[in-house]
Protein backbone atom coordinates (compact mmCIF):
# COMPACT_ATOMS: atom_id res chain seq x y z
CA UNK A 1 0.00 0.00 0.00
CA UNK A 2 2.44 2.14 0.78
CA UNK A 3 4.31 1.63 -2.14
CA UNK A 4 1.61 2.24 -4.11
CA UNK A 5 1.11 5.37 -2.62
CA UNK A 6 4.59 6.70 -3.68
CA UNK A 7 3.76 6.06 -7.32
CA UNK A 8 2.76 9.89 -7.52
CA UNK A 9 6.00 10.63 -6.92
CA UNK A 10 8.27 7.47 -8.25
CA UNK A 11 7.15 7.45 -11.77
CA UNK A 12 7.83 10.72 -12.70
CA UNK A 13 11.13 10.79 -10.74
CA UNK A 14 11.75 7.72 -12.75
CA UNK A 15 10.85 9.56 -16.13
CA UNK A 16 13.15 12.24 -15.20
CA UNK A 17 15.91 9.77 -14.68
CA UNK A 18 15.55 8.99 -17.88
CA UNK A 19 15.79 11.73 -19.35
CA UNK A 20 18.58 12.95 -18.29
CA UNK A 21 20.63 9.69 -18.87
CA UNK A 22 18.84 10.03 -22.41
CA UNK A 23 20.30 13.74 -23.06
CA UNK A 24 23.44 12.97 -21.68
CA UNK A 25 24.33 10.19 -24.21
CA UNK A 26 23.01 12.53 -26.73
CA UNK A 27 25.05 15.51 -25.83
CA UNK A 28 27.94 13.66 -23.63
CA UNK A 29 30.20 12.90 -26.79
CA UNK A 30 30.16 16.35 -27.79
CA UNK A 31 31.75 18.11 -24.41
CA UNK A 32 34.83 17.13 -24.82
CA UNK A 33 35.28 19.26 -28.04
CA UNK A 34 33.66 22.54 -26.00
CA UNK A 35 37.22 23.32 -24.38
CA UNK A 36 39.05 22.53 -27.80
CA UNK A 37 36.75 24.78 -29.96
CA UNK A 38 36.71 27.48 -27.05
CA UNK A 39 40.54 27.37 -27.14
CA UNK A 40 40.75 27.87 -31.22
CA UNK A 41 38.80 30.60 -31.03
CA UNK A 42 40.30 32.43 -28.29
CA UNK A 43 44.05 31.94 -29.78
CA UNK A 44 43.25 32.24 -33.52
CA UNK A 45 45.32 29.28 -33.95
CA UNK A 46 43.90 25.71 -35.03
CA UNK A 47 47.26 24.26 -35.51
CA UNK A 48 47.25 22.20 -32.47
CA UNK A 49 44.10 20.84 -32.90
CA UNK A 50 44.59 17.60 -35.92
CA UNK A 51 41.12 18.02 -37.77
CA UNK A 52 41.54 14.32 -38.85
CA UNK A 53 40.03 13.59 -35.32
CA UNK A 54 37.08 15.35 -37.26
CA UNK A 55 37.11 12.76 -40.23
CA UNK A 56 37.28 9.86 -38.47
CA UNK A 57 34.25 11.28 -36.06
CA UNK A 58 32.49 11.83 -39.38
CA UNK A 59 32.89 8.50 -40.75
CA UNK A 60 31.92 6.44 -37.98
CA UNK A 61 28.98 8.81 -36.77
CA UNK A 62 27.68 8.63 -40.46
CA UNK A 63 28.35 4.84 -40.56
CA UNK A 64 26.54 4.52 -36.98
CA UNK A 65 23.06 6.42 -38.25
CA UNK A 66 23.28 3.82 -41.91
CA UNK A 67 23.61 0.98 -39.66
CA UNK A 68 20.67 2.46 -37.74
CA UNK A 69 18.41 1.84 -40.89
CA UNK A 70 19.57 -2.32 -40.86
CA UNK A 71 18.95 -2.78 -37.00
CA UNK A 72 17.20 -0.08 -35.02
CA UNK A 73 19.24 0.62 -31.92
CA UNK A 74 18.42 3.25 -29.30
CA UNK A 75 16.80 6.58 -30.47
CA UNK A 76 19.30 8.34 -28.19
CA UNK A 77 22.45 6.86 -30.05
CA UNK A 78 20.81 7.57 -32.85
CA UNK A 79 20.74 11.07 -31.99
CA UNK A 80 23.93 10.98 -30.50
CA UNK A 81 25.37 11.05 -33.47
CA UNK A 82 23.46 13.32 -35.07
CA UNK A 83 24.84 15.98 -32.73
CA UNK A 84 28.51 15.16 -32.99
CA UNK A 85 28.13 14.73 -36.90
CA UNK A 86 26.84 18.80 -36.44
CA UNK A 87 29.62 19.68 -34.05
CA UNK A 88 32.42 18.25 -36.20
CA UNK A 89 31.41 20.02 -39.37
CA UNK A 90 31.49 23.14 -36.38
CA UNK A 91 34.86 22.31 -35.93
CA UNK A 92 35.71 22.12 -39.31
CA UNK A 93 34.06 25.46 -40.59
CA UNK A 94 36.47 26.96 -37.42
CA UNK A 95 39.59 25.56 -38.23
CA UNK A 96 39.57 26.18 -41.55
CA UNK A 97 38.03 29.56 -41.17
CA UNK A 98 41.26 30.24 -38.81
CA UNK A 99 43.90 28.72 -40.82
CA UNK A 100 42.59 30.82 -43.64
CA UNK A 101 42.79 34.14 -41.98
CA UNK A 102 46.13 33.04 -40.25
CA UNK A 103 47.89 32.22 -43.63
CA UNK A 104 46.59 35.78 -45.08
CA UNK A 105 47.61 37.64 -42.20
CA UNK A 106 51.07 35.66 -42.52
CA UNK A 107 51.21 37.22 -46.65
CA UNK A 108 50.06 40.09 -45.55
CA UNK A 109 53.06 40.71 -43.04
CA UNK A 110 55.48 39.57 -45.88
CA UNK A 111 54.14 41.72 -47.90
CA UNK A 112 54.30 44.42 -46.21
CA UNK A 113 58.08 43.99 -44.89
CA UNK A 114 59.15 44.16 -48.97
CA UNK A 115 57.74 47.77 -48.99
CA UNK A 116 55.52 47.19 -51.22
CA UNK A 117 57.43 46.08 -53.49
CA UNK A 118 55.81 43.16 -54.93
CA UNK A 119 53.46 43.69 -57.63
CA UNK A 120 50.49 42.32 -55.84
CA UNK A 121 50.06 40.78 -53.40
CA UNK A 122 49.93 37.09 -53.73
CA UNK A 123 47.39 34.60 -52.20
CA UNK A 124 48.03 31.06 -51.28
CA UNK A 125 47.08 28.23 -53.90
CA UNK A 126 43.36 27.15 -53.38
CA UNK A 127 43.25 23.55 -52.58
CA UNK A 128 40.09 22.09 -53.27
CA UNK A 129 38.52 18.80 -53.05
CA UNK A 130 37.86 18.53 -56.40
CA UNK A 131 41.30 18.16 -57.81
CA UNK A 132 42.09 14.81 -56.24
CA UNK A 133 45.15 15.34 -55.34
CA UNK A 134 45.88 12.87 -52.57
CA UNK A 135 48.78 15.17 -51.04
CA UNK A 136 46.32 17.63 -49.83
CA UNK A 137 43.18 15.57 -48.90
CA UNK A 138 41.64 16.74 -45.73
CA UNK A 139 44.23 19.97 -46.11
CA UNK A 140 41.48 22.09 -48.18
CA UNK A 141 41.13 25.89 -48.47
CA UNK A 142 37.16 26.27 -47.74
CA UNK A 143 35.05 24.44 -45.66
CA UNK A 144 32.63 24.09 -48.75
CA UNK A 145 35.14 21.15 -50.03
CA UNK A 146 34.83 19.31 -46.67
CA UNK A 147 31.11 19.60 -46.67
CA UNK A 148 30.71 18.08 -50.03
CA UNK A 149 33.38 15.78 -49.36
CA UNK A 150 31.23 14.77 -46.17
CA UNK A 151 28.46 14.74 -48.78
CA UNK A 152 29.56 12.95 -51.03
CA UNK A 153 30.95 9.64 -48.73
CA UNK A 154 27.14 9.99 -47.16
CA UNK A 155 25.73 9.63 -50.63
CA UNK A 156 27.93 6.41 -52.07
CA UNK A 157 27.78 4.81 -48.75
CA UNK A 158 24.16 5.26 -48.73
CA UNK A 159 23.55 4.01 -51.94
CA UNK A 160 25.54 1.09 -51.13
CA UNK A 161 23.72 0.71 -48.25
CA UNK A 162 20.48 0.52 -49.85
CA UNK A 163 21.80 -2.37 -51.84
CA UNK A 164 22.90 -4.35 -49.22
CA UNK A 165 20.17 -3.39 -46.57
CA UNK A 166 18.82 -6.99 -46.48
CA UNK A 167 22.05 -9.04 -46.13
CA UNK A 168 22.46 -9.57 -42.39
CA UNK A 169 26.46 -9.77 -43.02
CA UNK A 170 26.40 -6.39 -44.34
CA UNK A 171 24.73 -4.69 -41.77
CA UNK A 172 26.82 -6.54 -39.19
CA UNK A 173 30.16 -5.51 -41.04
CA UNK A 174 28.52 -1.79 -41.05
CA UNK A 175 27.86 -1.37 -37.62
CA UNK A 176 31.43 -3.27 -36.80
CA UNK A 177 33.33 -0.54 -38.82
CA UNK A 178 31.55 1.92 -37.09
CA UNK A 179 32.48 1.00 -33.93
CA UNK A 180 35.96 0.60 -35.20
CA UNK A 181 36.37 3.72 -36.89
CA UNK A 182 35.57 5.58 -34.13
CA UNK A 183 38.25 3.60 -32.13
CA UNK A 184 40.81 5.30 -34.16
CA UNK A 185 39.64 9.05 -32.58
CA UNK A 186 42.86 9.46 -30.71
CA UNK A 187 45.09 8.16 -33.54
CA UNK A 188 45.64 11.45 -35.64
CA UNK A 189 46.16 13.77 -32.66
CA UNK A 190 48.58 10.89 -31.00
CA UNK A 191 50.68 11.25 -34.98
CA UNK A 192 50.05 15.01 -35.08
CA UNK A 193 51.64 15.59 -31.74
CA UNK A 194 54.29 12.69 -32.30
CA UNK A 195 55.57 14.80 -35.74
CA UNK A 196 55.38 17.56 -34.05
CA UNK A 197 57.16 16.78 -31.24
CA UNK A 198 54.52 19.21 -28.96
CA UNK A 199 51.24 19.41 -27.90
CA UNK A 200 50.79 22.86 -27.79
CA UNK A 201 47.45 24.35 -28.89
CA UNK A 202 45.77 20.92 -27.84
CA UNK A 203 43.03 20.69 -25.33
CA UNK A 204 44.69 18.92 -22.29
CA UNK A 205 40.56 19.04 -20.90
CA UNK A 206 39.27 17.12 -24.03
CA UNK A 207 42.17 14.45 -23.65
CA UNK A 208 40.89 13.93 -19.92
CA UNK A 209 37.38 13.60 -21.31
CA UNK A 210 38.11 11.52 -23.96
CA UNK A 211 39.74 9.38 -21.77
CA UNK A 212 36.97 9.40 -18.79
CA UNK A 213 34.51 8.40 -21.11
CA UNK A 214 36.48 5.91 -23.04
CA UNK A 215 37.25 4.24 -19.24
CA UNK A 216 34.01 4.19 -18.73
CA UNK A 217 33.21 2.09 -21.74
CA UNK A 218 35.40 -0.50 -20.94
CA UNK A 219 34.75 -0.77 -17.62
CA UNK A 220 30.83 -1.06 -18.13
CA UNK A 221 30.76 -2.94 -21.69
CA UNK A 222 34.60 -4.60 -21.35
CA UNK A 223 34.80 -3.85 -24.56
CA UNK A 224 38.24 -4.39 -26.38
CA UNK A 225 37.73 -1.83 -28.83
CA UNK A 226 37.20 0.94 -25.99
CA UNK A 227 40.01 -0.53 -24.08
CA UNK A 228 42.04 0.71 -27.37
CA UNK A 229 40.82 4.00 -27.01
CA UNK A 230 41.75 4.10 -23.30
CA UNK A 231 45.47 3.28 -24.03
CA UNK A 232 45.63 5.57 -27.46
CA UNK A 233 43.82 8.51 -24.35
CA UNK A 234 46.63 7.13 -22.87
CA UNK A 235 49.12 7.80 -24.83
CA UNK A 236 48.44 11.36 -26.04
CA UNK A 237 48.30 12.59 -22.26
CA UNK A 238 51.68 10.78 -21.72
CA UNK A 239 52.81 12.95 -25.00
CA UNK A 240 51.44 16.11 -23.46
CA UNK A 241 53.68 15.39 -19.66
CA UNK A 242 56.32 14.76 -21.73
CA UNK A 243 56.52 17.39 -24.60
CA UNK A 244 55.42 19.77 -21.42
CA UNK A 245 59.37 19.36 -19.83
CA UNK A 246 61.30 20.12 -23.05
CA UNK A 247 60.75 24.12 -24.88
CA UNK A 248 57.50 24.28 -26.74
CA UNK A 249 58.18 25.17 -30.21
CA UNK A 250 55.24 28.08 -31.79
CA UNK A 251 53.41 25.71 -34.35
CA UNK A 252 53.90 27.76 -37.63
CA UNK A 253 50.82 29.79 -38.90
CA UNK A 254 50.52 28.37 -42.25
CA UNK A 255 47.60 27.00 -43.95
CA UNK A 256 48.09 23.65 -46.50
CA UNK A 257 51.93 24.08 -47.50
CA UNK A 258 53.28 20.40 -48.01
CA UNK A 259 55.48 20.93 -44.97
CA UNK A 260 53.09 21.41 -42.91
CA UNK A 261 50.17 19.39 -43.52
CA UNK A 262 50.95 16.69 -40.68
CA UNK A 263 47.96 14.57 -39.11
Amino acid sequence: MEAQGLDWLLVPLQQLVSWGASGAIVFGGVVPYIPQYRDIRRTQNADGFSTHVCLVLLAANILRILFWFGRHFEAPLLWQSVVMTLAMLLMLKLCTDVRAASELSARRRAFAATDGKDDALRLPPRRSCLDCDPQYFWHWSSFADYLQCVLAFTGVAGYVTYLAIDSAVFVESLGFLAVLTEAMLGVPQLYRNHRHRSTEGMSIKMVVMWTSGDTFKTAYFFSVVALLQVLVDLAILGQAYAFARRPQKAAPHVGHPASAKAL
